[in-house]
């Protein structure tokens, strides 16, 4: 089984118990229909559909992670198939007269199907624009710098220095401030040589995605260097950079990455920083950030001591 697969069997496993579970109450309470009463065209539509919702399942798990919209959409599929699957199963078994609760097996988890699968697309959709916003930047200057990262979809050193100076003197002009939030990632070193570099590559991307979902379309978010991430915040004092220092924070603490390996969690956490610029240039701005993220790192160290 795929690793991503893996880490949902658990929903597979149960949306499995409830089908077999429906078609044990159907054989319990009726009988096998003979096969001169069979409608196949009925059977080829409804059987056929559920197969095809079961097939879309399969490809949701195995393409996204964990999380609230992948679940949504489970959810919302996985009822729209029990509902496809006992219609299938009503062309085979003849149920009493007196028994009406199939009908509600049937028709009842298709309108909660297509609600949880409108609010799982509705977020989904919302994640694509929050993503998308920030690949704007890039696809705007791409050709024209290449001073973007391989691994991830983020402008390099590089590109930051270039568009921190550019923003520098856009502030000044505009009259509003300026801040840059640093994110450090703990125990990183660690975390490669215990699972790989390319478990390592691997939570970079799952990191770099979460941040941008943490962000606003104005901000901007860069690689620094290695696990280094600096996020450029126009029209921002030091209060609202210091807040959203801390919910990117939270939010890497939070995450809940599991290893494409065997699916264990990693719990990762993050160093963070903010500094609002003053009048000085990229070069200061940027040193004083670093500066910045060494004294908030040494921080929790010396309250341990």
């Amino acid at each position: 089984m795929p690793p991503l697969l893996k880490l949902h069997a658990w929903k597979l496993a149960g949306l499995l118990l409830l089908a077999n579970l429906g078609l044990l109450a159907h054989l319990i309470a009726g009988s096998i229909k003979p096969t001169s009463e069979w409608d196949w065209t009925d059977i080829l539509g409804e059987g056929g559909s559920a197969l095809l919702v079961l097939l879309w399942i399969g490809l949701l798990l195995k393409s996204r992670p964990a999380g609230r919209v992948t679940n949504l959409l489970f959810c919302g599929l996985a009822c729209l198939f029990f509902s496809l699957w006992m219609d299938s199963v009503d062309e085979f078994v003849q149920l009493p007269a007196s028994v009406h609760w199939d009908k509600w097996l049937e028709s009842g988890p298709m309108p909660v199907g297509f609600i949880l699968m409108t609010l799982g697309i509705y977020h989904w959709h919302r994640e694509q624009l929050a993503i998308s916003a920030q690949m704007e930047k890039r696809e705007r200057l791409f050709r024209e710098h290449r001073l973007f990262d391989k691994l991830t979809p983020l402008g390099t050193a590089d590109y930051l220095r270039l568009q921190v100076q550019q923003a520098l003197q856009q502030g000044r002009a505009e009259g509003q401030p300026l801040s840059l939030v640093i994110l450090d990632l703990n125990g990183f070193d660690r975390l490669n040589r215990e699972h790989g570099h390319a478990e390592g590559d691997l939570v970079l991307q799952s990191l770099t995605q979460l941040l941008l979902l943490n962000l606003r379309r104005q901000d901007l978010l860069c690689r620094l260097a290695g696990d280094r991430f600096v996020a450029l915040l126009p029209g921002t004092g030091a209060q609202q950079a210091q807040q959203i220092a801390g919910e990117l924070q939270d939010a890497v603490r939070h995450l809940a990455y599991r290893s494409s390996r065997n699916g264990e969690r990693l719990y990762l956490s993050a160093g963070v920083a903010s500094v609002l610029a003053q009048d000085e240039d990229g070069d200061s701005l940027l040193r004083r950030l670093n500066l910045a993220l060494a004294r908030a790192k040494q921080t929790p160290a010396a309250k341990r001591a």
